[in-house]
C-alpha cells in the first residue's frame, strides 16, 4: 500500500465532518507556513505574504474537496485569532499611558471614522466600504478589518472590499514603517512623542514594533503600548457598528443577513481582556494564546485570499484607493496635531 493510500484510509475512518474540512484546512495551514517562512527569511510582512499567496491559490476555493475547509478557516479560524487578541489587553495598559494620550487616541478613532464616511460620500463610494476602511485604519489594520467585516451586512462586494482593505492597510503599514521615522526625525519629536505617533497611526502591530524600535527602545516600547490601546478599542467599535447597523434600512437588492448583536468572538475578546486585567492568565498561557492568535489570523487571511479573485479586487477602483490613503493621512495628521497640543513634541 502506498503512503497516499494509507493516509486516505486513515481519514476515511475519521468523523464525516473532519473528512469534509481537513483538505482545505491542511492546504490553508501549508500556505500560512509558507507565508511565515517568506516573512522570516526575506523581511516581508507575513500578512501581506499570506494574502498574496492565498490569492494565487484562488482556484482551490472555486470547487473541489478544499472548499469547505477554506470557508471554515476564512470564517471561524479567523475569528478565533481576533478573539485571542484580548489576551494582550489589560487595565494596566490604560493606566500606564495617561488620560491625555488615551483621549487623543479615542478622538482620532472617532474623527477618522467620521472622515471616512464623509470622504466616501464625496467619492461616491458606499458606507460599507467607508466603515470597513476607516475602522481598520483607526484601530489595528487587518485584524480590525476582519472583525468589522463579520458584522457588516453582506452584499456582492463584501469579500472584495475586505480583501482590498486588508491588502491596502498592510502595504500602507509597510510604507509607514519606512517613512514615519524620517518624518519624526525631521519634526524633532522626542522618543515618547515618536512612540505615540507610530503607535497611534501605523495600522498593523508588527510594523509599529519595527518602526518604534528602529528609533530607540523607549520609542519602541511606547509605540507598542499605544498600539495595544488602539487594539482595545476593537470590541467597542464592533459593538457600536453592530448596534447601529441593526436599525439602518437596506436598499432593495442590498439587504444582507442581519449582523449579530454581539458576535461570539467579540464576547471572547472581552472575556480574555478581563481575565488578563485581573491577572488570571498565566504568562505561559498568554504567550501560547498570542502565538495561536498569530497563526489563526495568518491562516484566516490566507483563506480570505483564496476566496477572492484578483480580478475582482482590481475592480474596486482608484477612488477606493484614494479613500484609504486619505484616511491614513488624516489619522497621521490628527495624531501629530494632538501630540503638539499635549506638549510631547
Amino acid at each position: 500500500m502506498t503512503f497516499a493510500a494509507s493516509v486516505q484510509d486513515r481519514f476515511r475512518g475519521m468523523p464525516a465532518g473532519f473528512s469534509t474540512y481537513w483538505p482545505g484546512f491542511a492546504v490553508t495551514a501549508a500556505v500560512a507556513v509558507a507565508a511565515q517562512f517568506l516573512s522570516d527569511h526575506y523581511g516581508a510582512p507575513a500578512m501581506l505574504m499570506a494574502l498574496l499567496l492565498g490569492i494565487a491559490f484562488h482556484f482551490l476555493s472555486e470547487e473541489g474537496r478544499c472548499v469547505a475547509g477554506i470557508d471554515f478557516c476564512a470564517k471561524h479560524v479567523l475569528r478565533i485569532g481576533v478573539a485571542l487578541l484580548g489576551m494582550r489587553i489589560s487595565v494596566d495598559l490604560l493606566i500606564g499611558l495617561g488620560a491625555g494620550t488615551i483621549l487623543l487616541l479615542i478622538s482620532a478613532l472617532v474623527a477618522t471614522i467620521g472622515f471616512g464616511l464623509l470622504a466616501a460620500k464625496l467619492l461616491g463610494r458606499g458606507w460599507r466600504l467607508a466603515l470597513l476602511t476607516s475602522g481598520s485604519v483607526a484601530i489595528c489594520g487587518a485584524s480590525a478589518a476582519m472583525a468589522i467585516a463579520a458584522v457588516l451586512p453582506k452584499n456582492e462586494f463584501s469579500e472584495r472590499n475586505l480583501i482590498f482593505t486588508v491588502l491596502s492597510v498592510t502595504v500602507l503599514s509597510t510604507l509607514a514603517m519606512i517613512a514615519y521615522p524620517i518624518i519624526a526625525q525631521t519634526m524633532g519629536l522626542d522618543a515618547r512623542a515618536t512612540g505615540i505617533f507610530f503607535g497611534g497611526t501605523i495600522h498593523d502591530v508588527a510594523q509599529v514594533v519595527g518602526a518604534g524600535f528602529s528609533v530607540s527602545p523607549e520609542a519602541g516600547e511606547t509605540a507598542t503600548l499605544v498600539k495595544l490601546i488602539r487594539v482595545t478599542m476593537l470590541a467597542p467599535v464592533v459593538l457600536v457598528y453592530s448596534l447601529s447597523l441593526r436599525s439602518v434600512p437596506q436598499p432593495e437588492g442590498e439587504a444582507g443577513k442581519r449582523p449579530p448583536l454581539l458576535p461570539g468572538f467579540v464576547v471572547a475578546f472581552l472575556v480574555f481582556a478581563a481575565l488578563n486585567s485581573f491577572g488570571l492568565v498565566p504568562e505561559l498561557v498568554a504567550a501560547a494564546g498570542m502565538e495561536t492568535s498569530r497563526w489563526a489570523l495568518l491562516a484566516g487571511i490566507v483563506a480570505v485570499g483564496m476566496r477572492t479573485s484578483l480580478r475582482r479586487v482590481l475592480d474596486v477602483g482608484g477612488d477606493a484607493v484614494a479613500l484609504i490613503v486619505a484616511e491614513t493621512a488624516f489619522i497621521a495628521l490628527f495624531i501629530l496635531v494632538g501630540i503638539h497640543y499635549l506638549g510631547h513634541a
